[in-house]
């Protein structure tokens, strides 16, 4: 079908007249969607099922932490652009940016993209942009498409038999969490259409905000294009975790070792840490092994080694606390799954602790994670696990276990650590450059990490 057939289908006046957005999800990808649209003009409706996040978003704030967004947030919810809901409104088009976890079998768990689709369905009249921004295996898209379809058979996707069309698209996200903002500007996009139309209506909708380049292709290789972007990482990540246990046991300094790789002009090896977490790269790779768990080798296997990395980590500091008595105090510097946000999710981090408290319940556990209020569940529940300041804890700590780099911990002088055993995972005295003199002060540390 040609675009020259838009008009005949009753869908040609999306391509230019989408006045009114609504984004179901006000997530760490739904909301700041929402707000930049919100701050280009259009008048944007966010949905989300907790309370909270809406009260949050039409009090102008934000209910989680994600630089420069709550400057776009308050500026959009004051000028009138942006208000939030708890149900969904009729709108020109809709964004689906709710969570596609796992299941216990590796497979997606597609129920909150139903739930959104049973909230748009009865809204539709024809002639509506639908994108899905989750990521999401191949055949998601379709997937959503033919659950509104099943809800309003008198609707349709190409205008067959009289019925109305619906567009129907999907546009994965490409943006790093504490650097969204940016990169939703100026980041290249994907966006794949379950017809031509769709992908050309959804080109034209994030051509308001987005100053990279647009790129146009069929869903199912949009949704593939996103999966494998962070299947790519996660193996460059597994090789730098597998080579930081070697190099533990052969006694090499594996920062110093991957520094002088990187000297050679076509290497580029990435930083081991304490294994994989977040939404997008702990989780995608598993959508193509369930795709294609024959071909899928490499990728599965690099997602076991570093799901590996963890149990590794645990040991290290099992180890360093042997030598501080029966009662240990062990400092876990950072729950997130990445350096200066909030976001827990999939953050190996937090299994990291709960083993630790539960495999010494002798020892009491520290955990600094200054970008949280409380502890998650998991580890409220531990009786010898509490929240605590970062030079409250190092200073009562016996074994210091550094799980992520915060720019607070970087700040902490190397002399803070003077006489305690260090499990650094994320190689922060390389980052920081401490002089040999601060260095000289740290008695025992572990850079395998």
């Amino acid at each position: 079908m040609s675009l020259s057939n838009l008009e005949k289908i009753n869908v040609g006046s999306i391509l230019n007249t989408i006045n009114r957005v609504a984004v179901i999800g006000l997530g760490y990808i739904g909301l700041p969607t929402a707000a930049i649209l919100a701050t280009n003009g259009i008048e944007v409706i966010g949905v989300d099922v907790s309370e909270r996040t809406v009260d949050a978003v039409n009090a102008g704030e934000v209910p989680f932490v994600e630089p420069d967004l709550g400057v776009h947030v308050s500026g959009a919810v004051s000028q009138g652009h942006l208000k939030a809901t708890t149900s969904t409104p009729q709108a020109e088009a809709y964004i689906v940016a709710v969570p596609t976890p796992f299941k216990e079998d590796r497979s997606a768990d597609l129920s909150y993209i139903e739930a959104a689709a049973r909230g748009i369905a009865p809204q539709l009249q024809g002639g509506e942009l639908l994108i899905l921004e989750s990521t999401s295996p191949p055949g998601a898209t379709e997937h959503m498409a033919n659950y509104v379809l099943n809800l309003r058979p008198d609707l349709s996707l190409d205008g067959a038999d009289g019925r109305p069309a619906i567009l129907v698209a999907h546009c994965p996200e490409r943006v790093l969490p504490g650097r969204v903002m940016i990169e939703l500007v100026t980041n290249d996009r994907i966006v794949g259409g379950m017809t031509p139309e769709a992908a050309e209506a959804a080109k034209n909708l994030y051509a308001v905000f987005c100053q990279g380049e647009i790129l146009t292709t069929d869903a199912v290789t949009a949704e593939m294009a996103k999966l494998v972007e962070n299947s790519y990482r996660d193996v460059n990540i597994a090789f730098a975790n597998e080579l930081s246990v070697i190099s533990d046991k052969l006694g090499i300094d594996v920062w110093e070792l991957i520094r002088l790789a990187n000297h050679h002009p076509r290497v580029n090896i990435l930083q081991p840490g304490p294994g994989v977490g977040g939404h997008c790269i702990a989780v995608d790779p598993w959508f193509i092994v369930a795709a294609a768990p024959d071909e899928a080798q490499l990728i599965r296997q690099a997602r076991v080694t570093n799901d590996s990395k963890p149990d590794w980590v645990v040991r290290q500091v099992r180890e360093a606390a042997k030598e501080a008595g029966e009662t240990p105090v062990i400092a876990v510097l950072g729950l997130a799954f990445k350096a200066n946000i909030d976001d827990l999710r999939e953050s190996p981090s937090i299994g990291i602790a709960a083993d630790l408290a539960m495999l010494l319940p002798e020892a009491k556990l520290l955990v600094v994670e200054p970008h949280v209020e409380s502890l998650p569940k998991l580890l409220a529940d531990l009786p010898n696990v509490e929240l605590a300041e970062t030079n409250d804890a190092i200073a009562q700590a016996d074994v210091v276990a550094v799980l992520v780099d915060h720019d607070e911990f970087k700040a902490v002088s190397p002399k803070t650590y003077s006489g305690k055993p260090v499990i650094d995972t994320r190689g922060i005295w390389i980052t920081r450059q401490p002089s040999p003199a601060e260095s000289a002060t740290v008695v025992q540390a572990s850079f395998g990490g």
